[in-house]
């Protein structure tokens, strides 16, 4: 199994700046948190792709639902601590946990880099119209999922083996 040479540290306030911008460019909001998850996952593994880093510095698992950032949740918690987001739940089908919808609450304030923004535009024209039942099947598809064993660690190195940036 590879280990991440010189993973850098989660940098909370771009982790957040990223989920901001994704909602800011989703109308405000992000329906569910299947979808955000996935989002981030083709973000971070997209950029290591093409520039050999990931943006949130978030690790992921192989989870039955897909890739998934393990801090994500904690991150959520923090912007909803202060006010940077507000989850509101939405009952979509009677048979159905409600959906956590993610209000953006505030604008971004931090810049991107050039490389940056290219791929998160990228990833929100690319996968932002999905639903998350939709992400989760292409992220299932993908060589960093297939080829980590479930609630393992996927290495960001097997996104050479995707084909992202080839279209």
């Amino acid at each position: 199994m590879w280990k991440m040479k010189n993973m850098p540290k989660i940098n909370e306030k771009k982790y957040q700046e990223i989920i901001l911008y994704l909602a800011e460019k989703l109308g405000g909001k992000i329906k569910g948190k299947k979808k955000l998850a996935k989002l981030l996952y083709f973000v971070d593994f997209d950029f290591f792709e093409k520039f050999e880093k990931s943006l949130t510095g978030d690790t992921y698992k192989a989870l039955p639902m897909g890739p998934f950032p393990v801090t994500m949740e904690k991150v959520l918690a923090d912007m909803t601590k202060e006010r940077k987001i507000v989850v509101k739940f939405e009952k979509e089908r009677a048979d159905y946990n409600p959906t956590e919808i993610y209000l953006a609450k505030e604008k971004i304030s931090g810049s991107f880099t050039e490389e940056e923004k290219q791929i998160l535009d990228r990833v929100i024209l690319k996968y932002g119209h999905l639903s998350g039942k939709q992400l989760e099947d292409l992220s299932h598809a993908e060589a960093p999922y297939i080829g980590t064993a479930p609630n393992q660690e996927i290495a960001y190195e097997l996104a050479f083996y995707r084909g992202a940036n080839s279209d």
